[in-house]
């Protein structure tokens, strides 16, 4: 569990800090969507696609569930297995909050105390079946979707689309999930 908390730490510091010191001269466009019910958004999302980085180096079967805290913010649980289905699970519990109603699809992460980091969501379908997330610059992008597997042509959609904000997506490895 203490390696776990370690990666889950790591990826709000580098998510926090990296960005500003990396690929400067990238322009990307961190537009969020306009509207979002946190209602509809609240359940468990499946990662279609991630780029690399080492808080997740390895874990197949990723998922993000989301549920509300009498607080108002969300309890946010990271789970996943290291590198098989079939291998260790690895989880990480979290929260989140909406720092502005005016920008409901800027979220800030915490998995560490009082430290949090930019959860972007630059598209989100309609009917929340799919979203794509950055994280505060050009070394983080999330695939997500309520399935474990996304049809070809959204999936395409969703390159594009990042592709459109500026980010490099040959970077994106896709995430092994359970075919159900």
């Amino acid at each position: 569990m203490k390696l776990v908390l370690k990666s889950w730490m790591g990826l709000l510091l580098t998510a926090t800090f990296l960005p500003a010191c990396s690929n400067a001269q990238k322009t990307i466009n961190m537009e969020t969507v306009k509207n979002v019910d946190l209602h509809k958004y609240l359940g468990t999302w499946y990662e279609i696609a991630r780029f690399d980085h080492s808080f997740e180096r390895g874990l197949v079967g990723v998922t993000a569930t989301y549920t509300l805290r009498p607080d108002g913010k969300i309890t946010v649980l990271n789970q996943g297995y290291k590198n098989s289905l079939d291998g260790k699970h690895s989880k990480a519990t979290g929260k989140a909050k909406i720092p502005d109603p005016a920008e409901p699809g800027k979220f800030k992460v915490s998995f560490f105390l009082f430290f949090y980091a930019p959860y972007n969501i630059l598209e989100l379908d309609a009917d929340y079946r799919w979203a794509l997330i950055g994280s505060g610059g050009p070394d983080y992008l999330w695939i997500l979707s309520r399935t474990p597997q996304m049809d070809t042509e959204t999936y395409g959609m969703l390159i594009n689309k990042a592709k459109e904000k500026g980010y490099d997506v040959s970077k994106l490895i896709k995430v092994e999930q359970p075919l159900k």
